[in-house]
């Protein structure tokens, strides 16, 4: 059967595009209420939901814990709690960590690692009450090395210590906790790359494997979602690496490497 999110709230971060958009739409079209929240409140205004979708646009900072707990608390006025919190924002450096100052990594952890705690930590008394449920998206990145990424690495590792844990200590009272762990995706993430001096990342970037499209993916994750798994790995780069990273870990270094290592030229 799976769990139902029709009628449910749906608190999506980074919602303006890519990834984040497309899950806004995927729960949207199970019948789920969605609070869309993104930094860009102007780009978060143009977007559309289906006819008839009950859907609540707010800008917000994940970064500053003030916003999130203001727009957890708008979230509650308008549809009367949080079912599912789904932290998605997150942004990523393109450097050698040699050229990377930082105030860069601590931009990268301030997005991607304490977004998340805040907004979890604002939507908990919600999701504990009503028996809800805590995506977090990873990356291969949060179980694995990653060259020319040491902070976007770190903030992935951490969340992966955070939510394992939280998952200890809430999954007993009910409420679910699910880590998605993506290789690499068409959004707009890696465009906006920061490069180590805090600019943008000039460099092309390099990847493995094919991109998933955010439509994909999204529908990977809500299926994961229904039937309330504890971790996806929604493609073949990600169950390759899970897999390479644990039994055979210098190979998979090598390999990565030799794959990615051109991302070590960007040292700017």
């Amino acid at each position: 059967m799976g769990r139902e999110f029709a009628g449910k709230t749906v608190v999506v971060t980074g919602a303006a595009g890519g990834l984040g958009r497309a899950l806004c739409l995927r729960f949207a079209a199970a019948g789920a209420r969605i609070v869309a929240l993104d930094r860009d409140a102007a780009v978060l205004g143009t977007q559309t939901f289906p006819e008839g979708a009950a859907a609540l646009r707010l800008g917000c900072d994940v970064s500053d814990e003030e916003d999130c707990i203001r727009a957890m608390a708008e979230a509650r006025r308008a549809f009367g709690g949080i079912d599912l919190l789904i932290n998605n924002a997150g942004i990523t450096h393109r450097s050698a960590f040699a050229a990377t100052r930082p105030e860069v990594i601590r931009r990268v952890m301030a997005v991607n690692f304490f977004g998340a705690l805040h907004c979890t930590h604002a939507a908990l008394e919600d999701l504990l009450a009503r028996r809800g449920m805590v995506i977090a998206v990873s990356s291969v990145a949060g179980f694995a090395p990653l060259v020319a990424r040491t902070g976007y690495a770190a903030s992935k590792h951490a969340l992966h210590g955070f939510f394992d844990s939280l998952r200890t200590e809430i999954e007993p009272l009910g409420v679910k906790v699910l880590l998605v762990c993506p290789s690499f995706i068409s959004t707009g993430i890696e465009r906006n790359a920061l490069a180590g001096d805090g600019g943008s990342a000039r460099h092309p970037q390099s990847i493995v494997g094919r991109r998933s499209t955010p439509e994909g993916m999204a529908e990977r994750i809500f299926r994961a979602a229904v039937e309330e798994r504890r971790l996806l790995l929604p493609d073949r780069v990600s169950r390759l690496s899970w897999w390479l990273s644990r039994l055979a870990p210098r190979f998979y270094e090598r390999q990565m490497v030799k794959k990615l290592g051109k991302e070590m030229q960007g040292r700017e």
